[in-house]
């Protein structure tokens, strides 16, 4: 990446201009982090390591991180309610399996082109 990335609130902010219906088909404008937990998990992931987790939420698994001892869960507005933590570990091949290399290449490449074009302001 070009412009490094400090934390992970400065991310989300990066992430939330780079979602789209592209990058998770249950995007919506009112709601952007709606079906964005996977490529999300794997990008913050990507640039902050620590561990990928998921959780049960109704039948489908959600996904976020922990970057040392603290839960980074950059998608949880997508939910209306609070929603339980499990915590369970989950690897990078399982959260691709709920994705597809496609979107988490999109929303890198995305969040590339926006660091570029911000550090060219």
């Amino acid at each position: 990446m070009s412009r490094r990335i400090e934390t992970p609130v400065e991310l989300y902010h990066v992430l939330r201009r780079c979602w789209s219906v592209e990058t998770g088909s249950k995007w919506l404008p009112d709601n952007p982090a709606r079906g964005q937990c996977s490529v999300t998990s794997l990008v913050v992931h990507d640039v902050f390591g620590g561990e990928i987790l998921k959780t049960r939420v109704g039948p489908y698994w959600h996904f976020y991180n922990r970057i040392g001892e603290t839960r980074w869960d950059l998608t949880v507005s997508q939910f209306e309610v609070p929603i339980p933590f499990d915590d369970r570990p989950a690897s990078r091949d399982e959260v691709l399996a709920d994705t597809s290399v496609e979107q988490y290449e999109l929303l890198s490449r995305r969040m590339e082109e926006f660091l570029n074009a911000d550090r060219q302001r």
